[in-house]
């Protein structure tokens, strides 16, 4: 243990002798994992089409192991896609000391306390991102102490949500297997489907658009994304020509931090306009919801750090009577969907399936919440094989 480690050690035991009688256990230990998840072929969207990116090869995810005095565990991840993932572990490494010691059911506070300590670096971006790893894993042990699935604990509304499919209509695929991918998710119970535009030439995006639309059918739930890549004349006029469709959702119609553009854009359509996956923090979602800017708020819990600013998202959002569409990690959103008031919808990827041991029940486009305690997921063989780098601290259980 590092000097900077043995010192943030003693001054968090300290603070917990401290604690009245209510705090019963400690975190003892924890682990960071640096796990790098290769994709079967590069991945593009509007981002990548439009010079913006380069088309994406792999997923960098940051996995921490929480385990408490009295032997609970939990286990969270945080990703990044294309780059990130070194800087987010590195950071997530220099926090992780003020942990320890500390009472695992004080989540709020946890929060607070990490993301103090990154605050010269902002609070939002890699600094909430590099906590969500702490945070979720903090949420998932809580569960488990209470013998619960996450959703259960939190008070869910349902035991299913609504699931539709988005790595099946990347920019990447031609049509022809677009329309074959469509095929497949009906048949594997999807119950929605989500394809990407935003190609510089709209007729393009227009075709294909239309081609999906045929191929479903009348009422069967189409959404389009657009990753930010449109300006706002053009998201205008092209999303006004796109409303014969009868679109769920058009996503990321321009840059996401085009809170005006995006209201104004939400005020003349009929077809809902959804975005919210690149915002970092409650703040930036608050500013968002409450200017009324999008019809579905699409929160990453990952992305805002963690489970615990997630929850107030949900709370505002529900606040304000906007519908909720989270984003990517099926596996942490269905339970927190689960618990939101209106119906929601969740994301289906099918690519964090080699991580982990167990899988999620798909069936009458719904995916259902497993029974499981905590989150419900184990990491794999596999992701261990994966995994390029680890840290640990604490006392080793």
């Amino acid at each position: 243990m590092s000097m900077i480690e043995s010192n943030v050690y003693i001054e968090t035991d300290i603070a917990s002798q401290r604690a009245g009688a209510a705090t019963t256990d400690r975190i003892e230990w924890l682990k960071l994992s640096l796990t790098v998840l290769p994709l079967a072929a590069p991945i593009s969207d509007a981002k990548v089409l439009t010079g913006r990116q380069k088309p994406l090869t792999e997923i960098a995810f940051i996995f921490a192991e929480i385990r408490t005095r009295q032997g609970f565990e939990g286990i969270g991840f945080g990703y990044s896609k294309r780059a990130g993932g070194p800087g987010m572990y590195a950071h997530a490494k220099e926090i992780a000391p003020a942990l320890l010691g500390e009472d695992p059911n004080d989540i709020a506070r946890l929060f607070n306390k990490l993301l103090w300590a990154g605050a010269s670096m902002g609070r939002s971006g890699l600094t909430t991102q590099a906590i969500a790893p702490f945070d979720i894993a903090l949420w998932d042990l809580k569960a488990k102490r209470a013998n619960l699935p996450l959703a259960k604990l939190l008070g869910g509304h349902r035991d299913s949500v609504q699931c539709y499919n988005t790595s099946g209509g990347y920019l990447s695929t031609p049509l022809e297997k677009v329309l074959e991918n469509v095929e497949l998710s009906r048949a594997n119970g999807i119950g929605g489907i989500k394809i990407k535009v935003g190609q510089p030439d709209t007729s393009i995006d227009y075709k294909r658009v239309k081609a999906v639309r045929e191929r479903l059918g009348e009422g069967f739930p189409l959404m389009v994304d657009a990753n930010q890549q449109w300006d706002r004349v053009t998201a205008q006029r092209f999303c006004r020509k796109l409303e014969p469709f009868d679109l769920t959702w058009i996503e990321e119609p321009l840059d996401c931090y085009d809170v005006e553009g995006h209201a104004a854009l939400s005020a003349s359509l009929d077809t809902a306009i959804a975005t919210g996956e690149m915002l970092t923090s409650f703040n930036e979602h608050a500013q968002l919801i409450q200017a009324r800017a999008a019809d579905f708020v699409q929160p990453d819990a990952p992305r805002v750090g963690g489970i615990t600013p997630f929850l107030q998202i949900m709370s505002l959002a529900s606040f304000k009577g906007l519908k909720l569409a989270p984003h990517f990690a099926m596996e942490i959103h269905l339970h927190l969907a689960a618990a939101y008031p209106e119906e929601p919808w969740l994301e289906h990827f099918e690519w964090l399936e080699p991580m982990f041991n167990e899988r999620l029940e798909l069936r009458e486009g719904r995916m259902w919440v497993p029974n499981r305690p905590g989150l419900g997921f184990t990491l794999s063989d596999q992701a261990l094989a994966w995994t390029v780098d680890t840290a640990e601290f604490g006392k080793r259980p």
